[in-house]
């Protein structure tokens, strides 16, 4: 939670409230640990399929780290025999779910102030 926090609440700006939610419990989490020990990314895995709080701190963006816990995240997916997962991408970040056969979907929409875009991965 605190790197979730970090990432959306202080460097994002979204409510603390909508970060937090009651389905962390029913999720599978992929956690992504420093050689020294601290998180430095993390997503979730939701009962329905979807991928969602996909989080990697600031000095580890763009080394991989996001993509080896959203493939750890399809893996599981795939194991637990989802026919698909979906996400709700920032358009920020559409690119780099496209590099991961993502497709998107339907409209822009905005949610927690944060521009966003359904994307869809057969399995």
């Amino acid at each position: 939670m605190p790197l979730r926090e970090q990432v959306f609440v202080r460097e994002q700006g979204v409510p603390a409230e909508l970060e937090r939610d009651v389905n962390d419990p029913y999720c599978r989490h992929a956690v992504a640990i420093g050689a020294s020990g601290q998180v430095i990314g993390t997503g979730r895995l939701l009962p329905d399929g979807h991928i969602g709080r996909m989080a990697v701190a600031a000095q580890w963006r763009n080394l991989g780290v996001g993509g080896q816990i959203l493939e750890a995240l399809v893996a599981e997916a795939a194991r637990l025999r989802f026919g698909e997962v979906v996400l709700n991408a920032q358009i920020d970040a559409v690119s780099f779910y496209l590099r991961h056969d993502f497709v998107p979907e339907g409209e822009v929409f905005v949610e927690a102030g944060i521009r966003h875009r359904t994307m869809r991965r057969a399995l």
